[in-house]
């Protein structure tokens, strides 16, 4: 039987999957024309980052995010159906049925991104409806400025009053994502990753962007914030810079190997 995040506890890490054209892609910055792919079996590698420890995965439908429509709910129903680990999936989902097919597609919570700045009373309507566990927000800021549409359009919202926002609205997580790291390789920011979760201390928050390897895990924990509970990580884990046993580790507080 599938676990749901509730059952997860403690701090978790999130393979990601971006999909675009069907391939298993991750971008620099966001932006669409400087992605690298990293394989055409968005299903294998589900099932490869379950096997390999993944405790729960991260899936964005980057054509959805970029174009306004869930384009890969079809995949993504795969990849729900193919590993027994809590999916989340954010992407394109602008409206009251995108959320209902997805979750129906089998995926156990869904990113609301855009929408949540242009109609927050969606995030409570959502949640009301489907429960705040399966209705995450997606914050993305560059300069802790909001960014939406795909992160091509930067908006004069603070990414911590937007977050205090949907947090009363009833988002059961926040995906915090610093938009200028992600991909990079860089290290997260972790100044404004403490500055939003502070911001919502009753509020889980993800992080995303930057984690190249477990020692950046082992900083995000040492921040000390109990509500920050997992973090995304995509280019390290496809280069081979770590593996997701090391960072599950770091994740349970143990010390790197040597």
């Amino acid at each position: 039987m599938k676990k749901e995040f509730q059952e997860l506890g403690g701090f978790t890490i999130f393979p990601a999957i971006d999909l675009k054209d069907g391939m298993c892609v991750r971008l620099r910055q966001g932006a669409a024309g400087d992605s690298t792919v990293y394989g055409d079996d968005p299903v294998a590698m589900a099932r490869r980052w379950r096997d390999e420890g993944g405790r729960a995965l991260h899936v964005v439908d980057l054509n959805g995010a970029f174009e306004g429509g869930s384009v890969h709910r079809a995949t993504i129903g795969e990849i729900a159906a193919s590993v027994d680990i809590p999916v989340e999936v954010g992407g394109g989902l602008r409206t009251d049925d995108d959320v209902r097919a997805t979750l129906d597609a089998g995926v156990s919570r869904v990113i609301l991104g855009t929408r949540a700045l242009s109609e927050p009373d969606c995030v409570a309507r959502l949640a009301d409806e489907f429960g705040s566990g399966r209705i995450a927000v997606g914050i993305d800021a560059r300069g802790g400025l909001v960014q939406v549409r795909g992160w091509v359009e930067t908006t004069s919202v603070m990414a911590t009053d937007l977050a205090r926002r949907v947090a009363g609205c009833g988002a059961g997580a926040i995906i915090y994502t610093d938009t200028a790291t992600d991909g990079m390789l860089s290290g997260p920011n972790l100044v404004a990753l403490a500055a939003l979760a502070d911001s919502v201390p009753g509020c889980p928050v993800v992080a995303s962007g930057g984690i190249s390897c477990a020692a950046d895990i082992a900083a995000i924990v040492a921040l000390g914030r109990a509500n920050i509970v997992g973090a995304i990580v995509g280019k390290a884990l496809y280069d081979g810079r770590a593996t997701v046993a090391e960072l599950n580790a770091a994740a349970d507080g143990q010390p790197p190997r040597p």
